[in-house]
């Protein structure tokens, strides 16, 4: 082989390893999204959950002592995530706003209770747990009724589990696309190479020799491409997280660290196992077959 020939050839194998990589790199850039839609989605599930919430309604004779005494109570339960006091005059301004109108003045007096404003950790926001936790909370002489809207709380639960299986299917579909477009790039990339495979057993190389290199390299490939893929997917993160700041974040930086490293196992195991089969299957071919 000429000079000439073995820069044209040597040009052809590097143009078709970048190609590969960029290709690779494509489709675990669209892996990564599909694992930062599951941690954003988890997010926006845990907020609008720990949202849910209830007001516990005292009693009128209660002291304001013993209302910072049940509030102390109510924080150290399991179940609570935060609490807040809401006297008769600051539940009457939240009235005044909402009504658009000085109610008092017109009543004479202010009907409306003390209460403490309590939101629940995620895990105990479904209609069984809350009404578990509202006979807990009318053991205390001190409450008059644990109001919250029951229609409400069951209809959040029911469109949260109903989107969440939606983004699993989504998501697993995403991702069997993923590993067929990776699959596939790696078994055209040996096609390309076939005759060499073909022409290293003619002169008596063993399998584990001619699989070596092959596997060597895809393992590499599949190592680059994910981190050119992560390299985009926290780039654009990063772009967009100022046009959607609460919905699209890089603060859970432990999610971020497993999935970072998800998106490189993924597509280094998936680009070794694919080279194995791919270059299985040539070495297990005719040579009239290989035309």
């Amino acid at each position: 082989m000429s000079k000439k020939e073995n820069r044209t050839y040597s040009r052809r194998i590097r143009s078709s390893y970048i190609t590969s990589i960029i290709s690779i790199s494509l489709v675990l850039l669209l892996l990564g999204l599909v694992g930062l839609l599951l941690i954003n989605g988890r997010n926006i599930k845990k907020q609008v959950m720990e949202s849910i919430g209830f007001n516990v309604i005292l009693k009128e004779n209660v002291k304001e002592a013993d209302i910072y005494q049940l509030q102390k109570i109510l924080d150290a339960r399991k179940y609570i995530l935060s609490t807040e006091y809401i006297t008769k005059e600051e539940a009457a301004l939240e009235t005044e706003q909402m009504l658009g109108e000085d109610f008092i003045r017109f009543l004479g007096y202010n009907p409306l209770p003390p209460s403490i404003r309590v939101r629940l950790h995620q895990q105990w926001t479904n209609p069984d747990s809350v009404m578990i936790i509202e006979q807990d909370l009318l053991q205390y002489n001190s409450i008059e009724e644990v109001y919250y809207k029951k229609s409400l709380l069951y209809a959040i639960n029911e469109n949260i589990r109903q989107i969440s299986i939606v983004i699993l299917g989504f998501s697993i579909l995403l991702t069997l696309i993923s590993v067929t477009l990776i699959n596939n790039t790696i078994r055209l990339s040996i096609y390309s190479k076939r005759f060499i495979i073909n022409t290293m057993q003619l002169v008596g190389a063993t399998r584990g020799f001619i699989r070596r290199p092959f596997l060597f390299r895809g393992a590499v490939s599949g190592f680059t491409g994910s981190l050119v893929a992560l390299s985009l997917l926290f780039g654009l993160v990063y772009l967009l997280q100022k046009e959607f700041e609460g919905v699209i974040s890089l603060k859970d930086y432990e999610l971020l660290a497993i999935l970072a490293l998800g998106v490189i196992l993924v597509g280094t195991v998936i680009n070794w196992i694919s080279t194995f089969f791919a270059v299985n299957k040539y070495l297990n071919i005719k040579t009239d077959k290989l035309y």
